[in-house]
C-alpha cells in the first residue's frame, strides 16, 4: 500500500517529462496524483463498506486537478453513474488494497472485478485489476516472482510476459494490456523497491502509474519501504488520505505500524539520492 503511493509520488514528476534527470527519488516537485487518491479510496471501501462508485466519485471531487484521465474526468463531471467500457490502466493502479484484504483466489478475483467494473467494465479493464490483485495475493502467500509471472501468463490472464524491459518501446501506453506486461518486467528484472522505481522511470511512458502498480506488489515481496521513503509519502499527502492509509496498513499489513508526523519531516532525505 505505502510503496504504491510512493511509486505514484516518485513517478509524478517524470510522467510528462520522461527525460528529466534522475538525481533523487523525491524532489520538491514530487506529488500525489489520481493513482494515490483512488488507491486510498479502494482502501476506504474495504474499511467502511461504502460502494466503490460512491467513494471514487467523492474522492475525485475532493481532490480535483490531480491528473485524472479524460474519460474518468467526464464520469466525475456527470456525477458518476454508468461505467464507460474502459480498458485503461486506472483499474489496475487503484486495486492494490484488494490483494491485501481477501484470502482466497476466488475472493480476490471477484472483489477486483467489483472495484473495476463501476468505471472500467471492459474485459481488459477488469482483467488488469484482477492481475494486479492476484499478484499481491500470491506474494502474500509466499509465491515467488517466477510463480506470479507464470500465473499471469496463463488463462484467464494470458499476458505475454516474455518481453524484457529493454525491448519495450518508450511510449505512453495507458491501457491495461500494455501496462501489466511492463510492470511485471520491471518486477522480474529488479531486486528491491528502489531499483524497481529507477527501472520504472528509465522505462518511460506512464511512469507514475507504472511505478504505483509495481510498488503495490513490492510492498508484499520486500516489505514496507524504508523509514525515509514512508516519511516522504506522508509529507506529501493530505491528512485525510494519510489517516485512511494508516488505518488500512495497521489493520491489514502491520498492526505495529506507526505513521510519521509530517510536520517533523525534512525536505532533504538522506540515502535516497542516486
Amino acid at each position: 500500500m505505502i510503496s504504491s503511493l510512493a511509486g505514484d509520488i516518485i513517478g509524478s514528476r517524470f510522467e510528462f517529462d520522461n527525460g528529466a534527470p534522475l538525481t533523487a527519488l523525491f524532489s520538491k516537485k514530487s506529488t500525489y496524483t489520481d493513482d494515490s487518491i483512488l488507491s486510498i479510496a479502494t482502501a476506504d471501501h474495504i474499511l467502511s463498506g461504502e460502494p466503490y462508485s460512491k467513494l471514487y466519485l467523492e474522492y475525485a471531487q475532493a481532490f480535483p486537478n490531480r491528473g485524472w484521465g479524460g474519460s474518468f474526468a467526464q464520469w466525475v463531471k456527470g456525477g458518476g453513474g454508468s461505467p464507460y467500457n474502459s480498458y485503461g490502466n486506472g483499474s489496475a493502479m487503484r486495486v492494490g488494497p484488494v490483494g491485501w484484504s481477501f484470502n482466497t483466489y476466488e475472493e480476490v478475483m471477484e472483489e477486483a472485478k467489483r472495484s473495476a467494473e463501476c468505471t472500467h467494465n471492459h474485459p481488459e479493464g477488469i482483467k488488469g485489476a484482477q492481475a494486479v490483485a492476484v499478484a499481491i495475493w500470491m506474494a502474500r502467500n509466499k509465491k515467488t516472482k517466477e510463480e506470479i509471472k507464470e500465473i499471469l501468463s496463463r488463462a484467464p490472464f494470458e499476458y505475454d510476459l516474455s518481453i524484457k524491459m529493454d525491448d519495450f518501446p518508450k511510449k505512453f501506453d495507458v491501457t491495461c494490456q500494455g501496462t501489466i506486461p511492463r510492470c511485471i518486467a520491471i518486477l522480474m528484472e529488479t531486486d528491491d523497491f528502489v531499483s524497481a522505481m529507477v527501472a520504472g522511470i528509465k522505462l518511460g511512458g506512464d511512469i507514475d502509474t507504472n511505478c504505483c502498480i509495481v510498488g503495490s506488489i513490492c510492498d508484499v515481496i520486500y516489505g514496507l519501504p524504508q523509514k525515509e521513503i514512508i516519511e516522504c509519502v506522508y509529507k506529501r499527502i493530505p491528512y485525510q488520505l494519510a489517516d485512511t492509509t494508516t488505518e488500512f496498513v495497521k489493520r491489514y499489513i502491520d498492526p505495529k505500524f506507526v505513521a510519521p508526523v509530517p510536520k517533523n519531516i525534512q525536505d532533504a532525505v538522506q540515502g535516497l539520492f542516486l
